[in-house]
């Protein structure tokens, strides 16, 4: 059997020395293995884009690729906004949420205002998920545009502002002793802290926020600690965030470079929609990383193996 692996990291606002010996308390006591641990500062995580990789569905199209190498519904695009996406883009009217912040010389947090405005407004169009384009036309003295994924700039700040860093820990488990399912759910609790049970990690940073240091009450946007979804996650979020590759890692990673190869490794570890299923009618359309979440590392990789074969079948 192939042992659990997952990346466990405290967010900035939550990284304090009290939080980081809570944390490994928390761990060891629930008989997870720490096999690392260590710090990147916020200068790391902007400069080598850590966190637009981490979120590299939602920061694809916010930082990392121009709104020309994106597809895009173009109907929805007209429908919503009555221009013409190539013309726009051409005449550079639709900008990331970067390119957004440049143009107009304001802050990540002047732009998630602006956006909120345009959200309130209805000026927003989903194109898929994590994927929205938002006309913001509310800024005096500055010409409209149509920005892609305006919140994620906020959200990025967090990250890398001055003096911002997060502590992580590589934990390894077997599944016979606590299952991911259950890893995630009692052992870090919900993505809401308030719904988290007391005794889980996010449950003891929502009830004892001030005593661990924390500036504020944690909430569902900042719920002060992450951990991998799934062993795929977890192999994912390692190369990103320590700089490894695949075959570094000594549980997960040999394992899946034999199912799936170098290749289809790299692509799914961005979490595209892959659609995969035996027989037509029955094909399922779905995130690689929704599509394995919650799952112990054997059942994972069969499920990957099974995705593989069916893929394009």
């Amino acid at each position: 059997m192939v042992k659990n692996s997952a990346f466990v990291f405290i967010k900035p606002h939550a990284n304090t020395e009290k939080a980081r010996a809570v944390v490994k308390e928390n761990l060891t006591a629930k008989k997870l293995v720490i096999t690392s641990e260590g710090l990147i500062d916020g200068k790391d995580i902007d400069s080598k884009q850590l966190i637009d990789n981490h979120y590299y569905a939602i920061a694809s199209k916010a930082t990392i690729l121009k709104p020309s190498e994106l597809n895009v519904p173009k109907k929805m695009y007209a429908d919503k906004f009555g221009g013409d996406w190539d013309a726009d883009v051409a005449a550079g009217k639709v900008v990331n949420a970067k390119m957004a912040c440049e143009k107009w010389g304001i802050s990540s947090e002047e732009l998630n205002t602006e956006w909120a405005k345009a959200k309130k407004a209805g000026n927003l169009v989903k194109f898929g998920g994590g994927f929205y384009c938002g006309k913001v036309d509310t800024l005096a003295g500055k010409e409209p545009l149509y920005v892609l994924n305006g919140f994620f700039m906020s959200m990025r700040q967090n990250f890398v502002a001055p003096g911002a860093s997060i502590y992580y820990f590589v934990v390894e488990w077997e599944s016979k002793d606590l299952s991911w399912e259950d890893f995630r759910g009692k052992a870090l609790g919900p993505t809401d802290p308030v719904e988290a049970p007391e005794d889980s990690l996010r449950g003891m940073f929502y009830k004892n926020w001030k005593e661990y240091g924390l500036g504020w009450v944690p909430n569902v946007g900042d719920n002060s600690i992450h951990a991998s979804a799934s062993p795929f996650e977890a192999l994912s979020e390692k190369c990103n965030w320590l700089g490894m590759t695949p075959s570094q890692d000594a549980t997960f990673g040999g394992p899946v470079l034999s199912v799936l190869g170098t290749d289809t490794l790299t692509e799914w570890s961005r979490d595209p929609a892959v659609t995969y299923g035996a027989l037509e009618g029955f094909k399922i359309k779905k995130s690689v990383f929704d599509s394995v979440e919650d799952t112990d590392s054997d059942y994972c990789l069969a499920l990957l193996d099974m995705m593989k074969k069916q893929v394009g079948a």
